[in-house]
């Protein structure tokens, strides 16, 4: 995985290849000094200069600069600036920058109403995630040029150390991208594991267990689920032991890898089903998000737990009308095999349970219903636990992994109760389906604080979002989540 590499000068230093000036809608020109400011002066007046969100103007610098062009990327109104709109405005200058790359320079600016060490993550991110590209099966890739190094003009050490954690994050981000956006002919549940194997270091443990190891665990629902591929299931366990761990803590996270969702016996539609190789998206960011965790040396231990396999269609299929029984002894009625998400998560959070998680929180594209309700920004949060909840969502603020609480009541679980089993994974009525596959999990999570983050919309896009993330496919959204959550657990 290749890392931008960080530095933080004063206005002046070095040589940059290009230095971006950050606009305001309110404000006129950028700020810039000697004759580079009477050219941006000539461009504002003849209006070819305004600070609105994402837009760049390419200003040739003709020796009035260090650096051979300025970009001027807007912000947006001031009053509505905030940590997205700097991402949002760093990654188009990256993407204006693409046919040159090198080395670019931004100048941090105290007059915007934000701090700069956050200005400075804003950055990195916006820098990072926006100049990604999904396009690495291409035989004839475009001559397109990363930034290889970032230079932060005007901060300091705070600015430093929050810059260089963001490109370790954003670097684990885009490597959740990958992930999510590799063909399902490439990533089975076997080479999920593989992948999730070579994480492997002093302080974090890998394992996979295979479909026999399933089946002698009782996890009857994720071998249902698995079954109809010739690629059978993994539970993929990674553990992070660091040597500062927070005592009697152990952070429990928990993926829905479905690498292929065809929908099993009660099929999906053909359109689109191209993008159900993303129905591993929760997977991959708390695999990568661990990863994240442990090169940071996060101070809490973490047990994560990923259902990995492929719901497909064969002789062998789990149909409508079984009964199944979950590891934990309850048995669910099977009313539509395409609610399989549900089923894989259950046998992995008694596992993290199982093996020791205090606080458990799980990541899925798990219902439609949820894009429905929130779109492609937010995901919907779940927690049986206000103090819990809290602080997921104060972690998803701060890292811009956009998340929103909806509830979770006793009275929804009738809506999935079964005349003939403990409960049965679908309801027929088109009512509350996020909520109710939340309700369903709940019975599997055990005792102590839980939360299910249900992340059907941002989690794999089927457009540009218009921001920063302006790429069809994986996000990585939940690993700068993760990674700010861990980072808060304190010894």
């Amino acid at each position: 995985m290749e890392q931008v590499e960080i530095e933080v000068s004063a206005p002046g230093e070095g040589s940059p290849d290009a230095i971006v000036l950050p606009l305001m809608e309110d404000d006129t020109t950028p700020r810039a000094a000697g004759d580079l400011a009477g050219q941006l002066q000539g461009l504002a007046e003849d209006g070819e200069l305004r600070g609105d969100l994402g837009r760049t103007v390419v200003l040739h610098t003709n020796g009035a600069s260090t650096a051979r062009r300025v970009v001027v990327a807007g912000l947006g109104k001031r009053t509505e600036v905030d940590a997205d709109a700097v991402r949002t405005a760093a990654a188009a200058a990256v993407r204006r920058l693409r046919e040159s790359g090198g080395t670019l320079a931004w100048t941090l600016d105290e007059s915007l109403p934000l701090p700069l060490d956050e200005q400075a993550r804003a950055v990195v991110e916006g820098a990072v995630l926006g100049g990604y590209s999904p396009a690495r099966w291409k035989t004839q890739q475009h001559d397109a040029k990363r930034i290889d190094k970032l230079v932060l003009i005007g901060g300091n050490d705070g600015v430093d150390e929050a810059a260089r954690r963001a490109a370790t994050v954003s670097k684990w981000v885009n490597w959740a991208r990958d992930l999510a956006n590799s063909p399902p002919n490439e990533l089975t549940p076997a080479d999920l594991a593989e992948r999730a194997a070579e994480l492997a270091g002093p302080n974090l443990r890998v394992e996979a267990l295979d479909p026999k190891q399933i089946d002698e665990l009782g996890m009857g629902a994720l071998s249902a689920v698995g079954r109809a591929s010739a690629n059978g299931p993994r539970l993929i366990v990674l553990r992070y032991e660091p040597p500062n761990a927070t005592e009697n803590v152990v952070l429990g996270l928990v993926g829905k890898a479905i690498t292929f969702d065809a929908g099993g016996i009660s099929l999906k539609p053909a359109l689109k089903m191209y993008d159900m190789k993303g129905d591993m998206a929760g997977g991959a960011a708390v695999i990568a998000g661990t990863g994240a965790a442990a090169e940071l040396g996060a101070p809490v231990r973490i047990l994560t737990v990923v259902a990995a396999a492929e719901n497909l269609v064969s002789g062998d299929a789990f149909r409508p009308g079984d009964i199944l029984r979950a590891a934990n002894g309850k048995t669910i009625e099977i009313t539509n095999t395409d609610a399989e998400g549900r089923l894989v998560l259950a046998d992995a959070l008694w596992y993290a349970r199982k093996e020791g998680a205090t606080h458990v929180l799980d990541f899925a594209t798990l219902t439609g219903a949820m894009e429905v309700a929130l779109g492609d920004l937010y995901a919907g949060l779940f927690a049986n636990d206000d103090s819990w909840r809290d602080d997921i969502l104060a972690a998803a603020q701060a890292s811009g992994d956009h998340t929103w609480p909806f509830p979770l009541h006793r009275r929804y679980r009738r809506y999935v109760d079964s005349a003939y089993a403990d409960m049965k994974n679908s309801s027929e009525l088109r009512q509350a389906g996020a909520v109710l596959a939340a309700e369903f999990l709940r019975e599997f999570s055990g005792d102590g604080p839980w939360a299910h983050i249900d992340m059907a919309g941002p989690g794999f896009l089927e457009r540009s979002r218009g921001d920063y993330y302006t790429q069809r496919g994986g996000t990585g959204y939940g690993v700068r989540l993760i990674a700010e959550l861990a980072q808060r657990f304190s010894a």
